[in-house]
């Protein structure tokens, strides 16, 4: 349990003790002591309520899956060595500093990396419904608890039974995808993280694609 709702609890087992000493000493019980008794009794049951949901949704709390998979990195050999350095690095960061399993980045009807657990399945990704809401939007999608969502199995070429994902589309031609250990296990920091680094992965993608079709017009 983390300290803020300890804390919760800590004052709710207090508030209840009180009342129930305030009401052993009482000479008698009147009509303003019996509202003030269920007054202080419904607030320590909502004070012991919001220590429960504290808890629950604490990401920190939550029990990592056991997923099965092996750990690789797949690279698309035919990018550029800049861009290659770009998705390595940015892939690691994100497999290291967040509960990130895998990840996977999809540009222009090509998967150019997988890295982190990666899928038995021999069935390519192609972005379903859920990633094609995305990129049409583009907006982030965060899929806390994959169980509740009917079209989870959009994700299983990356990922068998992933608790969690987070889609970050690369504008309309692309998307990232970023599956986690557990539930809710991305935080708000994690989210902004990974829109960072695909904001910047998205413009060396546009500008390497440019670059790729100037050079066929030229020949």
């Amino acid at each position: 349990m983390p300290a803020p709702a300890r804390v919760v609890l800590v004052c709710a087992l207090v508030l209840l003790t009180l009342t129930l000493l305030n009401a052993g000493l009482a000479e008698s019980f009147t009509p303003e002591l019996q509202r003030a008794e269920v007054l202080c009794g419904m607030a320590t049951v909502g004070l012991m309520l919001v220590a429960v949901l504290w808890t629950r949704a604490d990401p920190t709390q939550a029990k990592p899956r056991a997923l099965s998979g092996e750990q690789g990195l797949q690279l698309e050999p035919s990018l550029e060595a800049d861009l290659k350095e770009e998705l390595a690095w940015g892939s690691h960061m994100l497999l290291t500093a967040t509960p990130a399993a895998t990840l996977l980045v999809h540009w222009r009807d090509q998967v150019i990396l997988r890295r982190g657990l990666l899928s038995d399945a021999d069935a390519p990704f192609t972005p379903g419904p859920i990633c094609r809401r995305a990129m049409d939007r583009e907006t982030t999608i965060s899929l806390v608890n994959t169980t509740l969502f009917p079209g989870r199995h959009e994700f299983d070429p990356v990922l068998k039974n992933l608790p969690a994902v987070l889609i970050v589309p690369l504008g309309s031609h692309g998307i990232v995808v970023l599956g986690g250990w557990s539930e809710r296990c991305f935080s708000q920091a994690d989210e902004q993280w990974l829109e960072g680094w695909s904001a910047r992965l998205r413009t060396k993608l546009e500008s390497a694609t440019t670059k790729a079709c100037c050079e066929v017009d030229q020949a």
